[in-house]
């Protein structure tokens, strides 16, 4: 490395942080007020940095939040991707990793969650906000399916529609996601979780020491 190159290196070093204490700064002001409600002064306030570092970093709150929705996606998948890494090969193993990684505190403390229905609120008439919410399930479906079909032939369960399956399984995570963020009676991650891994076993009874 040389002299001059240093200083650069440096430099995008200090954005990438930077860039991230703010996104980090709008997850908690998203989470207390709403995305109607944040505003670029809260961010800089809650980042401890300057209003102009904010407009530096994304010129306008829009670009701030299409980037603090993106940062979010990001996490998810390789939350999920590293915990099918982690996981022994077998589809029944790899199909608990995939479901137990939607209730691992990186993606679904109660901020985060808040953030992502503050954003699917607001998806209908943000094509963009839509675009990124639909991201952060399409590779995770299509491994999705791909786990189920497998297991359904080592299993010999009799036929499934493998997309409704899917489907519905991520419907039910999202569901779950809701309960933890709204209940009343202190549904937590770890619940949720007891509740998919049931459901498995359910639905694949021959395989449920790997659904416990």
């Amino acid at each position: 490395m040389t002299a001059q190159t240093k200083p650069l290196i440096t430099r995008r070093a200090a954005k990438i942080v930077r860039r991230r204490q703010l996104i980090d700064a709008a997850i908690e002001s998203i989470a207390k007020r709403g995305l109607g409600d944040t505003t670029l002064a809260h961010v800089s306030t809650a980042a401890g940095l300057s209003q102009g570092i904010v407009n530096l970093h994304f010129a306008s709150k829009e670009n701030l939040l299409n980037e603090t929705l993106n940062q979010l996606r990001a996490e998810y998948e390789q939350n999920w991707r590293a915990a099918l890494e982690k996981s022994a090969s077998d589809p029944a193993s790899q199909l608990a990793a995939l479901l137990r990684s939607d209730y691992q505190k990186t993606v679904a403390d109660n901020k985060k969650l808040a953030v992502w229905f503050a954003f699917w609120g607001e998806a209908k008439s943000r094509p963009t906000y839509k675009k990124i919410s639909q991201e952060r399930v399409t590779d995770y479906r299509e491994i999705l399916k791909e786990l189920l079909a497998r297991l359904i032939e080592e299993g010999k369960y009799s036929p499934m529609d493998i997309a409704e399956l899917a489907q519905g399984i991520i419907a039910m995570a999202d569901g779950l996601w809701l309960n933890i963020l709204i209940s009343a009676n202190g549904f937590k991650r770890s619940d949720a979780e007891k509740v998919m891994m049931q459901y498995l076993r359910q639905i694949f009874p021959k395989h449920k020491q790997a659904f416990l």
